[in-house]
């Protein structure tokens, strides 16, 4: 078969020697006259580091990674360095495993929502495993019905969560029944059920909640003669932004627990993709102009809402913000984008020392649905990414 048409838009990384974090002043300045400005840091360190983390929190869990926050070629690689799992939901997130050369066996396609060309890239790339959440997509996989495994994916709806992902999919439980009997008449194999509570969910509540309701689910079907074998628990594990999350072994304790009660012999997966990659993103960007108004600064850099900081409107993350400049009283500023449109905001309500043009301002724990948004508003380009720490520094260690 012809190889799929490249239906992701490659990103422009950079490789870079490495850099121990927090990063210095001195190495961001030489790295912005070296690379230029806006940059996009993606240390790959802390991508491996939080994999491993989560695994150790949730031991038994597959974790596939989640593309979409940060579809980035260097984070794919840095994951597979360490026996990595991934989540797909495009054909051009299949590319982009494909080109990094994953093993195809490793990845799982979880879009409950899909085109044909989607299901059939994905096939020829090797993946079997599914998601659908309802009669139609069921539907979808009948002429593929050989080649495929489906997943049912449950809506669990966390009303803490900051982006609730049950809303826009998810069937309900009560219907969880009848569409494995739909399924078995269509002659499609469903192997299990899937879930995703929301994102940057503050709690473990609803996970535990919605583990115990799909074990529930799973044993009913069992005694159905349903065969499932599969749960995948989703993502929504939360991270540091301006505010302290749970930590990620606390968070995970009582999941553990909901998972050690569920029937025997079930694989579990987990889709992260925020608590993987948020930490690993650090924004340079550069002051371009000044302006006094209405008695407060307006310091204008070169990323803005379009662009790097675009994750406070899609996503509703506030992040941790600070100049290099140091010493002098600091004033009431307000941070803006470089683009003609109002809205590029960055921060209206924060304090900074008097910048001067071709200063430098830092954003942090920006890796996840940042750049991934960024757009090309004014046709101002988006910030260049560059990958630091490629390499794994002990490989092997905490395979996953």
């Amino acid at each position: 078969m012809p190889k799929p048409a490249l239906s992701f838009r490659p990103r422009d990384v950079a490789q870079s020697p490495r850099l121990a974090a927090p990063y210095q002043r001195p190495e961001l300045e030489a790295l912005v006259a070296r690379h230029g400005s806006p940059l996009l840091l993606v240390d790959c360190d802390v991508i491996r580091a939080q994999y491993r983390r989560l695994a150790a929190a949730l031991p038994g869990v597959d974790l596939h990674y989640a593309l979409k926050p940060l579809p980035e070629p260097a984070v794919v690689q840095a994951l597979k360095q360490i026996g990595g799992f991934f989540d797909l939901a495009s054909s051009g997130e299949v590319e982009l495993v494909r080109s990094a050369g994953v093993d195809a066996e490793r990845c799982i396609h979880t879009h409950p929502i899909k085109r044909d060309a989607d299901i059939r890239d994905a096939l020829r790339f090797g993946v079997r495993t599914f998601v659908a959440d309802n009669a139609d997509e069921l539907g979808k996989f009948i002429r593929h019905r050989k080649r495929v495994r489906v997943l049912l994916r449950v809506a669990f709806r966390a009303v803490d969560a900051v982006c609730d992902l049950s809303r826009k999919f998810g069937c309900d439980p009560e219907a969880v029944p009848e569409l494995l009997t739909l399924a078995r008449t269509m002659g499609v194999e469903v192997v299990g059920l899937s879930f995703h509570v929301g994102s940057q969910t503050p709690t473990p509540a609803m996970h535990v909640a919605a583990v115990e309701a799909c074990g529930a689910l799973i044993a009913a079907a069992r005694v159905a003669g349903h065969n499932l074998s599969v749960l995948d628990i989703g993502g929504g594990f939360p991270v540091d932004y301006r505010d302290t999350a749970m930590s990620i072994e606390e968070f995970c304790a009582p999941i553990r627990l909901a998972l050690a009660a569920l029937p025997a012999g079930l694989r579990l997966l987990a889709e992260p993709g925020r608590y993987i990659s948020a930490p690993a993103g650090t924004c340079v960007a550069t002051v371009v102009g000044r302006a006094l108004r209405d008695g407060r600064w307006w310091f204008y850099l070169d990323d803005g809402v379009y662009g790097s900081f675009s994750g406070q409107i899609y996503d509703h993350a506030r992040y941790p913000l600070h100049a290099l400049r140091e010493g002098g009283q600091k004033v009431p500023a307000v941070l803006a984008g470089p683009t003609c449109d109002s809205i590029d905001v960055i921060d209206d309500q924060i304090e900074l020392p008097l910048l001067e043009v071709g200063d430098l301002v830092v954003g942090q724990q920006m890796g996840a649905y940042t750049s991934a948004c960024a757009g090309d508003f004014n046709f101002i380009p988006h910030a260049r990414v560059l990958a630091v720490n490629a390499q794994d520094p002990v490989p092997g260690a905490g395979q996953a």
